[in-house]
């Protein structure tokens, strides 16, 4: 079932009182034994899971060989903003593996936070591959097919062994079976797996035992949020507010997240907008019993008017 299929609203645009748009898309959530615990569409559908899916990729490059744990192993699974921290760490990780920034072949682009972004640019430098938001999972890719011996001028090549790890690694965690295979916007292949397969992904990274390929991913993600994201990015506020979580934006609406115990939850907004990812997660992990006061906070989408705010945007309540 694609991605169109079975889509519902998620999310309400409420200006002065009126509902001014409205956001489709599917939620699962999963409880601690695995089972659907709510869901919003079909769990059941298929799409690219885009930069949510670092977190497997990471896990099955150290099944592969990778030897990188805490703040780099949390920059192989980001979509880091460009600052310059995140910069200095993918150039370690590149040498490390005895490699350079010529290397990399993920798409060039200038740092996605507005700060780094304005320096970068008044600088006249132009766009940079080690700058682009997947920098690190690309030098990871660079490392791993060091270590296991791999050539590294093909590893974009969805038949390359890195990749065919990959994607044997997303079925083995999502269980789904890859039937789709992209391109995503770095330029690495981007494999497919349904709503409800990603959140058990996440379940399985979030429980797994500590020095395990899984339990390492989620250690680093867990102590290292700043480095998944950056400075002000939803996806690092969620991991500051809520102990033990486990958590990954994409592209397009995307976002998943898993508790220690297993709870865990994946969201694809049908048109995707990020507008009203924040809302539905905060939604979301309430409805799987998290009761953490900085959800209210986190999950607040305003919507301004003159610069003031005159609406918001409200998650839609989960069926049971």
């Amino acid at each position: 079932m694609s991605v169109e299929d079975g889509a519902v609203p998620v999310a309400r645009v409420v200006r002065s009182g009126v509902v001014e748009s409205v956001h489709l898309g599917h939620v699962a959530l999963l409880g601690p034994d695995g089972h659907l615990r709510g869901c919003l569409g079909d769990p059941a559908a298929t799409f690219f899971p885009r930069s949510s899916l670092k977190p497997v990729q990471a896990a099955a490059m150290l099944r592969a060989g990778l030897d990188l744990d805490d703040a780099p192993l949390a920059l192989a699974c980001a979509s880091h903003s460009g600052e310059p921290d995140h910069l200095d760490g993918v150039r370690r990780i590149l040498h490390g593996a005895g490699r350079g920034e010529p290397d990399l072949q993920n798409t060039p682009a200038v740092p996605l936070d507005d700060e780094a972004a304005f320096v970068w640019r008044a600088a006249a430098r132009p766009p940079s591959a080690t700058a682009q938001n997947c920098s690190g999972k690309h030098a990871a890719m660079l490392a791993t097919c060091v270590a296991a011996g791999w050539d590294t001028a093909t590893y974009r090549d969805p038949g390359h062994p890195l990749q065919l790890a990959i994607a044997e690694h997303v079925t083995t965690l999502t269980g789904d079976a890859v039937t789709h295979v992209g391109v995503d916007g770095c330029g690495a292949p981007l494999f497919s797996c349904t709503i409800g397969g990603l959140a058990r992904a996440f379940a399985r990274i979030a429980v797994e035992p500590a020095g395990t390929p899984e339990g390492r991913v989620a250690a680093a993600i867990r102590a290292h949020p700043w480095w998944l994201g950056g400075t002000g990015r939803p996806v690092t506020r969620f991991l500051q507010a809520v102990p033990g979580l486990v958590a990954k934006d994409g592209a397009e609406g995307v976002f998943a997240a898993a508790l220690p115990d297993g709870r865990a939850l994946a969201v694809k907004i049908l048109d995707g907008s990020p507008r009203p990812v924040p809302a539905v997660v905060a939604a979301a992990l309430r409805r799987l019993g998290v009761d953490a006061p900085a959800l209210d906070r986190l999950g607040r989408v305003d919507v301004l008017g003159h610069g003031t705010p005159v609406g918001r945007v409200e998650p839609v309540a989960f069926s049971a």
